[in-house]
C-alpha cells in the first residue's frame, strides 16, 4: 500500500470519526432538550441538575470523538507542524474534557447529596 492510498484511507477514516462525534454531541443536546422541556412542563426544577450531567456526559464522549480524527491525521508521515498542532489541540480538549469531568463529580455529589436528602 503507498502513502497515498494510506492517506487516502486515513481521510476517509477522519470523516467517518468525525461525524460519528458531531453526532454523539447532537443526540445529547436533543436528548438533554427533551429532557428539559419535560422537567420544565412537570415542574420539576430539581431535576435540570440531572439533565445538565446527561448533557455534559454526551460532551464529553463526543470530545473524545473529536480528539481520534486529529491523532489520525498524524498517523501517515506527520510534519512537526501537524505534531505541534495536535498537541495544541489534544491539549485543549484534554483541558475540556477534564473541566467537564470535574465540574460532572461536583454535580452528582449534590445531586445525591439532594436525593438523600428527599429520602429522609
Amino acid at each position: 500500500m503507498n502513502e497515498e492510498t494510506l492517506r487516502s484511507a486515513v481521510s476517509v477514516l477522519i470523516s467517518i470519526v468525525e461525524i460519528a462525534g458531531a453526532i454523539v454531541i447532537f443526540v445529547g443536546a436533543i436528548v438533554g432538550f427533551a429532557m428539559f422541556l419535560r422537567n420544565l412542563y412537570r415542574r420539576q426544577i430539581a431535576e435540570f441538575t440531572s439533565t445538565r450531567l446527561l448533557v455534559a456526559r454526551f460532551l464529553a464522549l463526543g470530545l473524545e470523538f473529536q480528539l481520534a480524527p486529529d491523532i489520525l491525521s498524524t498517523a501517515v508521515a506527520p510534519s512537526f507542524e501537524e505534531i505541534g498542532k495536535l498537541a495544541a489541540i489534544a491539549a485543549i480538549r484534554t483541558l475540556l474534557n477534564y473541566f467537564l469531568s470535574q465540574e460532572m463529580k461536583g454535580e452528582e455529589r449534590q445531586e445525591g447529596e439532594r436525593r438523600k436528602a428527599q429520602s429522609s
